[in-house]
């Protein structure tokens, strides 16, 4: 409902923060976008593992995000511990380990893992 502006990538700031270039920024977005897109296009599984979020899992028409505790607990303020803090039984589904495979959340085991 309503209408969205999309906002244009701030290349230069994320640059600035991961102390790269602005080309450098550019040509990782533009390759991973690239590489997904291409693995999407031929029905494969992917897990795009979000460094400091968790990883967002597509598998056939799928697509499912799952966050790491900490990141959760920074962007509520609030401590995390085994699921403890959600009284909703489908949230505990989108809470992931840092130790956990990935592969291990698919249905099939199988994924291609972008870093």
């Amino acid at each position: 409902p309503g209408n969205k502006e999309l906002e244009p990538m701030k290349y230069s700031k994320v640059a600035m923060d991961a102390f790269v270039s602005r080309q450098k920024v550019e040509d990782c977005i533009q390759g991973t976008t690239s590489l997904l897109s291409h693995c999407l296009g031929k029905g494969k599984n992917v897990a795009l593992v979000l460094r400091d979020m968790g990883v967002l899992l597509i598998e056939e028409r799928r697509v499912q995000m799952k966050f790491y505790p900490d990141f959760l607990e920074r962007i509520s303020a609030k401590r995390i511990q085994e699921g403890a803090a959600f009284k909703v039984p489908q949230l505990l589904d989108m809470v992931v380990s840092r130790v956990v495979p990935i592969a291990s959340l698919t249905f099939t085991g199988c994924v291609i893992i972008f870093p």
